[in-house]
């Protein structure tokens, strides 16, 4: 898996990482001898991160990806609450992400700070301070941010097809151990716990049994 967009989300899980980043800790690949570009159309960007989505939710997903000069940018609108993330083509692997709309600010602003060049702990406490001043919305509400991984061999660059694993995140700014029941750490393989108690990147996690 590569590291959105866990590093976190850098201090987020590997799973969040690739939405805030939306980056991965592999250097980046470039395109092969006599390829035009590493950067697939927008169609297969977007094929390959509704994946990610779930059924329901895929037909008015946005979808942001890369266009041909490696910027993030809107390669669809949005009719419905989900936001997916497209692989970044220049890393190897694959890693996608799909998150509730009402996590955009806070994905965006993760980005913004690691274009600054900050690090996972600068940006966890700048956005803390953010989000305690109202500066930063988050959430209401639970909100989900889901991951679709896979290793380069399992995803095919040319038809948008990926055999990868699914992973999820769920937001609850501020919630705790105590509030919430959950423990700190799986207690059984697969089972939920709760990362970054107490904080603005409180969150439940859910790892597939490997």
């Amino acid at each position: 898996m590569k590291p959105l967009l866990l590093t976190a989300l850098l201090f987020l899980p590997p799973i969040a990482a690739a939405a805030e980043t939306p980056a991965k800790k592999a250097a980046p690949v470039p395109p092969p001898p006599g390829s035009p570009s590493a950067i697939p159309p927008p169609a297969i960007q977007i094929k390959a991160a509704l994946q990610t989505a779930a059924p329901a939710h895929r037909e008015g997903a946005m979808v942001l990806g890369y266009d041909a000069s490696g910027a993030l940018v809107v390669l669809r609108p949005g009719t419905n609450s989900m936001v997916c993330l497209a692989d970044d083509p220049r890393m190897p692997g694959f890693s996608a992400a799909c998150y509730h709309k009402d996590l955009e600010p806070f994905m965006a602003r993760g980005r913004e700070l690691r274009k600054e060049g900050k690090n996972a702990k600068q940006i966890f406490d700048q956005r803390e301070i953010e989000v305690k001043a109202g500066q930063l919305p988050m959430p209401k509400g639970p909100a989900t941010l889901a991951v679709l991984a896979a290793p380069e061999t399992a995803y095919n660059r040319e038809t948008g097809e990926v055999k990868g694993t699914l992973r999820y995140v769920i937001y609850i700014p501020f919630a705790t151990s105590e509030s919430t029941g959950l423990p700190l750490k799986p207690e059984i393989p697969g089972g939920p716990w709760i990362m970054d108690p107490g904080t603005h990147r409180a969150h439940i996690m859910l790892n597939p049994t490997m």
